[in-house]
């Protein structure tokens, strides 16, 4: 096959395919049928096949004089806010505008909103003449909600042929789990300028140590001069090392280990609860449940990045004590950490999993157990809280890290 001869097989394909995959399954067997009654026809001398051939290529015909022309409109969506907590009323408003230079007719939106939607049908716009439509955006439940993209669909009355395209971009609508206020942590570190101090030495930081005779290589800027003067060598100073306070909270993601999925939905609604709360007391926050992570998010903005990351925590098979090794791979810095979990969580699971953070960083764990009353107790050095409901859990924490 010469070059020129596959050249032209392959523009032809390309002009071709396009019209190919406006035919829907239907609009195939018509074509079959009339391929077939044709053969029939011209084989066996059938005129009732000819009649059968000769209507269906009419009935495709007909259907294809409506894919003709091409659609020229401009959508948009507005959803605001694209952040809401569970149960909060959220609408939107979408648009759509006839840009072409003869009214538009019979164009239907199809409108994807998370795993439902909606259907619009376009009343006739005039040239540059636009309609609005409002939808709601469900929130019963906390997650991430993809919103479109809006396709406009385009066919014929029989179903022979369909065409879509595509007019926006998907938008993530993000439900926030509940939370509840808490108190500020109190969990007995020492805490200076910028955070809490570390027993390791250093020469350059905010918490002032003690001094120590000078050494070549030392910066000058360091040297004490008037202590100096006083000893009669060269003196510097010497500090400790700061470290701002990080709290990572570890939701178990394992459904085995929940009673219900509302068990799981509070115990994700404790953890926004722990890290709003870390985030008002200026710690840098860490989040970690199956698939849903996020690594130190800080004051600035941090509230947003943490309760998204809570939205979208799914249930999932993931082992509680390897979500808090990889949690304690990632912040290695970890000056508190709390495991949430629920009813079917043994103590033995989660002093396994605290046992990954290093043994500086205070730890517990809070297991979510509606049959249960609100409570506290200590086992080998860790503090497990029973927690029956949101509600409890800022009476049981101001307990449970004092």
């Amino acid at each position: 096959m010469s070059d020129r001869v596959r050249r032209l097989l392959t523009a032809a394909h390309r002009a071709v395919e396009p019209v190919l995959a406006t035919v829907t399954g239907i609009g195939w067997a018509l074509v079959v049928m009339c391929v077939l009654a044709w053969l029939l026809a011209g084989r066996l001398g059938w005129v009732e096949m000819a009649v059968l051939a000769l209507a269906c290529l009419v009935l495709l015909a007909i259907a294809a004089l409506f894919m003709i022309g091409r659609t020229r409109i401009a959508v948009t969506t507005v959803v605001e806010p694209p952040r809401v907590t569970v149960g909060q009323p959220l609408t939107g408003e979408l648009r759509a505008r006839n840009d072409a230079r003869v009214p538009l007719v019979s164009v239907s939106l199809e409108f994807p909103i998370g795993e439902g939607g909606v259907t619009y049908d376009l009343p006739t716009l005039l040239p540059g003449h636009d309609h609005a439509e409002l939808f709601a955006v469900p929130t019963e439940r906390r997650g991430v909600i993809p919103v479109g993209p809006v396709r406009t669909v385009r066919g014929d009355p029989l179903g022979l042929f369909r065409r879509e395209q595509e007019w926006t971009e998907t938008t993530e609508v993000f439900v926030h789990p509940r939370v509840t206020p808490l108190e500020p942590f109190g969990v007995g570190l020492i805490r200076d300028l910028e955070g809490t101090t570390a027993q390791s030495t250093s020469m350059s930081d905010l918490a002032f140590h003690a001094l120590r005779e000078y050494v070549p290589g030392d910066d000058l800027r360091h040297i004490h001069w008037r202590s100096s003067a006083r000893h009669g060598q060269l003196l510097v100073r010497q500090f400790l090392d700061t470290r701002r306070s990080h709290l990572v909270v570890v939701v178990d993601s394992r459904p085995t280990a929940y009673a219900s999925e509302d068990e799981y939905e509070t115990a994700i609604s404790i953890a926004a609860s722990l890290l709003r709360r870390g985030l008002l007391d200026e710690y840098d926050v860490s989040f970690c449940s199956g698939e849903a992570r996020m690594l130190r998010a800080s004051t600035a903005g941090g509230g947003r990045t943490a309760l998204d990351a809570c939205s979208r925590a799914v249930p999932s098979g993931h082992d509680l004590v390897d979500m808090a090794a990889q949690a304690a791979r990632l912040a290695p810095d970890a000056s508190l950490a709390i495991l949430v979990s629920g009813t079917h969580a043994d103590f033995l699971t989660l002093q396994r999993a605290a046992g990954q953070f290093p043994v500086e960083a205070a730890s517990a764990g809070i297991r979510v157990d509606a049959a249960q009353r609100p409570g506290l107790r200590t086992t080998a050095d860790l503090p497990l809280l029973t927690v029956p409901r949101l509600d409890a859990l800022a009476p049981v924490l101001s307990r449970g890290l004092t």
